[in-house]
């Protein structure tokens, strides 16, 4: 890969990369793309639609058309192909829930060299937090899982399994395209109370209630009730320092019958630890809202997989949005 020369311009180019972010926060908070829809509408007609200022927002109209978010012609306004798809929430493939999540993220970034420094979190887990930051969560996941579960579940053959367990599954978007995929397969998504109105919500929505059940627990504290065939962790193990992570894999295998696989997904730094650059950064945001939580290495999972006794250990040939991964294993 290219090293990045860097100068004063781009330097400055980077530092101010942020304000092109709060413009697009503010436009998927203030719903600027699903006002505007597949019309051709005046900067006063929107704000007027909005009930917001209208010199705020034609300023900011006239900012995501220089971001090419949006087109201008005749002092009329409209959406980009983009805008319809990704950024309007009359579009199944809508992500502004991710966006917000990120927005709600971006005070604890601020104080980056505070955590550094102090070597404690700024934040406090999302999980954990009030229930519009929680929904923002749960329904990024969700977008964000929904154009990546289809792939999985054609790529990872689950043929013959019966019972996946989704630990951490949240609302269950990858247990549910594994079962629409696999018609013998039902599952079961563990994770907090709090999860439980989007995953039933989110099943019933699929048709798949009576194939895929929801158990509350706490999978760093409590135990894993019942035993499973196949086990899909996927974006958990960032969230919890290694002695936990060697702990929740331990756990999911003793739930496993033997010959029971489990999957791992997660951001996989490579072995130095420097890289590729999402997961990197991951795991600084890790270390601003958690108190071990961090990116791990292939090497990492691969030898805590391993110390739980897990056999045939492989990296699949898969790479996801923000460099994620894979790792197999049976028991």
């Amino acid at each position: 890969m290219e090293q990045q020369q860097w100068n004063p311009g781009s330097l400055l180019q980077l530092s101010g990369q942020y304000w092109a972010t709060c413009t697009l926060h503010a436009a998927v908070k203030l719903d600027v793309f699903t006002a505007i829809g597949d019309q051709q509408l005046a900067g006063g007609d929107i704000a007027q639609k909005l009930n917001i200022s209208k010199e705020g927002t034609v300023r900011l109209l006239n900012a995501l058309t220089a971001m090419n978010l949006l087109e201008k012609s005749d002092d009329k306004f409209s959406n980009v192909p983009a805008g319809k798809t990704f950024l309007s929430k009359n579009s199944s493939e809508y992500i502004g829930h991710m966006i917000t999540h990120h927005h709600h993220l971006m005070d604890s970034w601020s104080k980056l060299d505070q955590g550094v420094k102090t070597g404690t979190p700024v934040r406090v887990r999302g999980s954990h937090t009030s229930s519009e930051w929680r929904e923002s969560f749960l329904m990024g996941m969700f977008n964000i899982a929904m154009s990546v579960a289809p792939l999985l579940a054609d790529k990872i053959d689950l043929s013959g399994r019966r019972h996946i367990l989704d630990l951490g599954g949240g609302p269950g978007t990858y247990a549910i395209h594994y079962c629409l995929k696999n018609p013998g397969l039902k599952a079961t998504v563990y994770d907090l109370p709090t999860t439980r109105p989007f995953a039933e919500k989110t099943i019933g929505k699929f048709g798949l209630t009576e194939r895929i059940d929801f158990m509350d627990g706490n999978y760093v504290e409590e135990d894993i009730e019942g035993i499973y065939d196949v086990a899909w962790l996927s974006h958990i193990l960032h969230g919890e320092g290694q002695k936990d992570c060697q702990r929740i894999i331990e756990k999911t295998v003793s739930a496993l019958e033997p010959g029971g696989m489990i999957i791992i997904h997660d951001f996989i730094l490579n072995n130095t630890m420097d890289g590729p650059l999402f997961p990197a950064l991951f795991s600084l945001n890790m270390f601003l809202g958690t108190s071990d939580g961090q990116s791990y290495s292939e090497k990492q999972i691969t030898y805590m997989l391993d110390k739980a006794g897990v056999k045939e250990i492989r990296r699949l040939s898969f790479q996801g949005p923000n460099d994620s991964g894979i790792i197999t294993g049976t028991v």
